[in-house]
């Protein structure tokens, strides 16, 4: 809803915007993601509906961090309006202790990007003992 009565033009953003930011002038991230442990599986699901998983959705892994990438191009419009959101898109998550990158799999499937990873209970963390002296 942008206007309670038809063709009136607000100067302040619709309510459901500011409803939709924890605060009003943080970031807007039209990325929403969930996270989840599963099976063994460390599990990310990013909300990217009418993207070509081939052509505008890229996945990396770097330094213990997942990122999500998109990009939507913008169509011109001669009349009428749009709420759609254009640009690029990134949401990074850290991953959890034990999770492998190296065997990361994405599927794309109604709008809906899951990727998982297997995670180990026990990761291989190395624990030192490190003796501390006086001088």
């Amino acid at each position: 809803m942008t206007a309670l009565v038809p063709g009136s033009r607000l100067a302040l953003p619709s309510i459901a915007a500011w409803l939709e930011n924890p605060w009003p002038f943080a970031e807007h991230n039209p990325v929403r993601i969930e996270e989840s442990t599963e099976d063994g599986r460390f599990v990310v699901r990013a909300e990217l509906p009418g993207f070509d998983p081939e052509k505008h959705i890229s996945v990396t892994t770097h330094n213990g961090l997942l990122t999500i990438s998109a990009e939507r191009e913008a169509k011109e419009i001669a009349e009428g309006r749009s709420e759609f959101f254009y640009g690029t898109f990134s949401r990074t998550v850290s991953l959890p202790a034990g999770a492998d990158p190296a065997k990361v799999k994405a599927t794309y499937t109604d709008g809906i990007l899951e990727i998982s990873m297997p995670v180990s209970a026990h990761p291989r963390d190395k624990h030192v003992k490190i003796q501390v002296t006086k001088d």
